[in-house]
């Protein structure tokens, strides 16, 4: 999987914005973000900006705007971010981390067990 850069909680949900119907624009996020989170349009800005400099979002010029396109796709990026949250949390090992998640107070429903009983095999667990 190619190197995918951190990405901030604030530049999630700006992607969250692009990936749902690219390409976008900077007025289109302010208008589908910034009421919601307090957002000036300076704000989303940055945040493009920001996005931009990491090489998770590119740019085209339309006449006085810009359009963005993703560069990674929100699969991608999600498989880099849970990568990176198991490397800081499991310490070596995924069974601390599954049998918390057992445990949580919030249970697993039918469905997620059933999907995790499906994971095994395909792991090379026995069902």
């Amino acid at each position: 999987m190619p190197e995918v850069p951190r990405i901030s909680e604030s530049e999630w949900k700006v992607m969250e914005v692009v990936w749902a119907g690219p390409p976008v624009t900077a007025q289109h996020v302010t208008n589908e973000l910034g009421e919601a989170q307090s957002w000036k349009p300076q704000t989303v800005k940055t945040l493009l900006a920001r996005l931009v400099a990491k090489s998770v979002l590119r740019t085209e010029a339309d006449g006085i705007r810009f359009l963005y396109h993703p560069e990674v796709s929100r699969e991608t990026a999600v498989a880099a971010e849970t990568d990176s949250f198991l490397d800081r949390i499991r310490r070596g090992s995924l069974v601390p981390m599954l049998a918390h998640l057992m445990e949580s107070k919030r249970p697993l429903s039918e469905e997620e067990i059933e999907a995790l009983r499906g994971l095994l095999p395909e792991k090379g667990g026995k069902s």
